[in-house]
């Protein structure tokens, strides 16, 4: 029991990386369509090259979206608006014509005309109000039947039946020519005047509520194939009403939800190949960048960004498909490749995209697009914490999002006639998302504790507040750090090594020599040296302690872990070789171990290059007349011995690239003497 128990206690890593794989397929596979996957793609205007196509079950043929967008606009043109008559208001009219009767016309006139007066104002006010009197015109045309409703009755009149309250003046004026009341006509014009009102009102609510009612019952299907009948023969070119119906039916396969043996069998497919592209890119991972493989927060942070895009690219999909284009896919790799390296940045982009085309439709059109664009974000994109970059690099991968598309657009139609512009707006919109990836990169550095560019390029700046410290308690490790970050910035700039990276190193790699100062000869104002006084062992143990220290004043002020590395790195095992010397002079049997750093020795290409610049930048103090002969024994000697002693053997650097590392640090050492070149005699 005990040896199982620590037998998962050695590989909890390993079985961590099992959970995140199984836990990563899982929610993919969960995320992917419940349905079948078609399985041939329909290349519009090219022949059928698979085998003659028969419909495997019954369905339904689709209308295109422009035939239901002119379907929806002919009943939306043609539907028949509702008014509303109100009954009540003829029975108050009347009332209050009479009141104006009385008022409008004198008593002689009522006393001889009054019985004829009220007659015709009743009988003209029933004529005016048949169908109801309207405030305003909704310019229809006079002809179009209308729906007026009275009650819960609604009746179906030409439009012009309605009367117009502009119109009022003209029907009463010729009813009153008609009449033997013409003497009274102001009078009775007065009357009606001050009496008529609109008694009908456009009804909104019931015209949308009845046009949304036509719109929901529209028919999304025009036509069935029944289940064996040929629907296309190889050869045949896929185009017109053959489009149309491979288009449905892959449609209704994707759609299908599957049951029983089915389903289970979809979901075991669908696990084989999630499972199969995770597995390539952690096999990629172990093989070339094993160094990430081996750091399971770096695992879970790739494994996480693909799960998020492929659940925003999920959510996308579900509640607008012609969204597609707007998920910043682009900024996957733009984030990997900010903290790790363009080569893993362009694999995980492309695995990713695999896993999408389960998720959108046209998979191949969007595949292309996406990969291409990935490939262009690699290629771009360099020194992403300068703005100006990151602008230019989104205009780039948006001009190849929409060239792409355009160029898909005419194989698929023939014609530029096709082309949709709200596609452009969705890669513009894209474009601006990728935007988002500074922002987004600052909150990964903040949850996963990893180190980015731009924060290379803050904590390069020598006016920060630990660079400060250390210019002011100990100003000579500070000029000693600038030399050597100078030197090491060059030497990673000619070996393509990450050259932010190795400068941050250097200017950090000394500052847990802000302890003791005075013990370090750089600082040392005076010729009394503090360690005459001591043992070389206790020296020794305070040149030592420089590395330890670093190590916890960078805790403290929260370097990243990969700047600390350097503080570790930089001396590698290497021993105190000037105490050991001056012990060995006391007694010949002194251990080495005793004067020997605690390690560990360089582990990359950035560290090896801070401990050979260190070491000759260190030591070049000591030249007294530097000539370009001796510079360039000196410089061969000190990295030579840094290898005999084993220093770079975990680092992941060639011995081409250290001889140009010399080559470089003896050009620069040259220019620091302004040393000319030495001609023979």
């Amino acid at each position: 029991m005990t040896k199982f128990v620590n037998g998962l206690y050695k590989n909890q890593a390993l079985f961590y990386k099992v959970f995140l794989f199984a836990l990563t397929a899982i929610l993919i596979v969960y995320l992917l369509p419940k349905g079948g996957k078609f399985k041939y793609e329909i290349p519009k205007g090219k022949p059928w090259q698979y085998e003659n196509l028969y419909a495997p079950f019954d369905f339904a043929i689709l209308k295109t979206e422009e035939e239901i967008q002119a379907e929806r606009q002919e009943i939306t043109r043609n539907n028949t608006p509702y008014f509303q008559f109100d009954e009540s208001k003829l029975p108050e009219i009347k009332e209050q014509a009479q009141s104006e009767i009385e008022l409008v016309f004198t008593d002689s006139i009522l006393n001889i005309h009054q019985k004829q007066i009220e007659e015709f104002v009743n009988t003209s006010l029933d004529d005016l109000y048949e169908n109801g009197i309207l405030q305003e015109s909704n310019r229809l045309d006079p002809d179009q039947l209308v729906y007026l409703r009275r009650g819960n009755e609604a009746f179906e009149i030409p439009y012009k039946r309605i009367l117009k309250l502009n119109q009022v003046r003209d029907v009463l004026a010729q009813k009153i020519e008609n009449s033997n009341l013409t003497s009274l006509s102001d009078g009775l014009l007065e009357v009606f005047f001050n009496s008529v009102e609109p008694n009908v009102e456009f009804d909104n609510e019931l015209t949308q509520r009845e046009l949304e009612s036509k719109l929901n019952n529209i028919s999304y299907t025009r036509g069935n194939v029944e289940q064996g009948s040929r629907i296309i023969a190889k050869g045949e070119v896929v185009e017109g009403n053959k489009y149309h119906i491979l288009r449905s039916l892959r449609t209704e396969y994707e759609s299908q939800v599957w049951s029983g043996s089915s389903y289970i069998w979809i979901i075991v497919g669908y696990s084989t190949l999630v499972a199969l592209a995770l597995l390539m890119l952690l096999l990629f991972i172990r093989k070339y960048r094993y160094d990430i493989f081996e750091n399971n927060v770096k695992v879970t942070f790739i494994f996480f960004n693909i799960l998020f895009m492929v659940m925003l690219t999920t959510l996308v999909v579900r509640f607008n498909i012609d969204y597609v284009y707007v998920v910043p896919l682009a900024v996957l790799p733009l984030t990997l490749k900010a903290f790790f390296d363009s080569r893993l940045g362009l694999f995980t982009h492309v695995v990713t995209v695999l896993l999408l085309g389960f998720i959108v439709p046209n998979s191949y059109e969007y595949m292309f697009l996406q990969i291409i664009a990935g490939i262009v974000t690699i290629l771009t994109v360099s020194e992403l914490y300068k703005r100006a970059n990151l602008f230019i690099s989104v205009g780039e991968i948006t001009l190849v999002y929409i060239i792409s598309y355009f160029a898909f657009t005419i194989i698929q139609e023939g014609s530029i006639a096709e082309i949709e512009a709200e596609v452009f707006l969705t890669f513009l919109l894209g474009g601006l998302a990728t935007l988002f990836v500074q922002p987004l990169i600052y909150i990964y550095e903040k949850i996963f504790g990893l180190v980015s560019d731009m924060s290379l390029l803050e904590l390069s700046d020598t006016n920060s507040k630990l660079l400060k410290e250390m210019a002011e308690k100990a100003p000579g490790t500070f000029h000693h750090s600038l030399n050597v970050a100078n030197l090491a910035e060059a030497a990673a700039n000619e070996i393509n090594a990450n050259a932010m990276l190795v400068r941050v190193g250097a200017l950090y790699h000394d500052i847990g020599k802000m302890h003791n100062p005075t013990y370090f000869s750089e600082n040392q104002t005076s010729n009394v040296n503090t360690h005459d006084d001591l043992d070389p062992r206790e020296s020794a143990q305070i040149i030592i302690e420089h590395v330890i220290k670093g190590i916890e004043i960078g805790k403290k002020n929260n370097l990243p872990d990969r700047v600390i590395d350097f503080i570790r790195t930089h001396h590698g095992t290497s021993t105190v070789y000037f105490f050991y010397k001056k012990a060995k002079e006391k007694d010949e049997n002194v251990p080495a171990d005793a004067f020997r750093y605690p390690g560990p020795i360089p582990f990359s290409k950035e560290t090896a290059i801070l401990m050979m610049c260190d070491g000759v930048e260190a030591a070049s103090k000591s030249l007294r007349e530097p000539t370009s002969g001796l510079i360039d024994n000196f410089v061969e000697k000190i990295v030579n011995k840094q290898m005999e002693e084993g220093q770079f053997l975990n680092a992941n650097i060639t011995f081409k690239e250290i001889q140009l590392i010399k080559k470089i640090l003896k050009r620069k050492l040259k220019n620091i003497y302004h040393l000319r070149v030495e001609y023979p005699e």
